[in-house]
């Protein structure tokens, strides 16, 4: 039998050891590397909203808030404030309001923003307030337009789905037949014109009266006769050329 010698035994020992050691070292980088956000990515899109909003390029500081929210990244704490400060200036009023809420709820008294958010939540009073008083837009702030699904009318004319646009329907007491049996006292099958139809083996169909049609709420509008635009509201009315 061969046998290591004292030194030879923890030559190989200290090789495996090591070898363990790289293997583990290497599995626990790499599970380290998918488990730690990207915090560099977050900063340069921070840095990079916060320099568009200083230079008033409102749109681009949106896009790239929205990168950063879309990215599922951790959020800075002030970034709800800054978002919102954007959204008011784009006169998305009902969004920045939403996310104003979001700061509070996340800072508190305590945010670095605090004074700077309480002075917007007192500017976006006023055009809230006319948001909900007016009649020309949804509740997010955009312009109603006529729905083109119904053309206004909030509802949809289409062919009779209980009758198939045939305007009658078989009789359901007779099955069609316009006769209905009866055993006597004499256990004898009698035949009877149905009642019900009058013998003719079909009536008129119940849900369309015989127009053929049916009349449904407009699905795309909810039976409003408008859907929002992409427009934000003025609360004027508009002259139609």
């Amino acid at each position: 039998m061969f046998i290591l010698s004292f030194n030879q035994q923890v030559t190989v020992y200290s090789k495996f050891l090591f070898s363990a050691l790289l293997i583990l070292t290497i599995f626990s980088s790499k599970a380290y590397s998918q488990g730690v956000p990207n915090l560099g990515q977050t900063d340069r899109w921070m840095k990079g909203a916060l320099a568009a909003m200083e230079r008033q390029d409102y749109e681009t500081a949106n896009s790239i808030f929205r990168n950063l929210i879309d990215s599922g990244l951790p959020l800075p704490e002030e970034m709800p404030y800054y978002f919102s400060e954007t959204l008011f200036e784009l006169k998305q009023y009902d969004n920045s309001s939403n996310f104003l809420s979001k700061y509070f709820e996340l800072n508190g008294f305590r945010g670095e923003n605090y004074q700077g958010a309480k002075e917007l939540e007192e500017k976006l009073k006023t055009p809230l307030a006319a948001i909900a008083s007016c009649q020309l837009c949804n509740r997010k702030g955009y312009r109603l337009e006529t729905c083109e699904t119904c053309n206004g009318t909030k509802k949809l004319e289409q062919e009779c789905s209980y009758c198939k646009g045939h305007g009658i329907v078989g009789c359901s007491k007779c099955a069609g037949t316009g006769m209905i049996t009866k055993r006597n006292i004499f256990n004898i099958v009698e035949y009877y014109e149905c009642d019900r139809c009058a013998g003719k083996g079909r009536l008129t169909c119940p849900t369309c009266n015989g127009s053929l049609k049916e009349v449904s709420e407009c699905k795309t509008c909810g039976g409003s006769g408008t859907v929002p635009s992409e427009e934000i509201c003025d609360h004027k009315p508009h002259e139609h050329l």
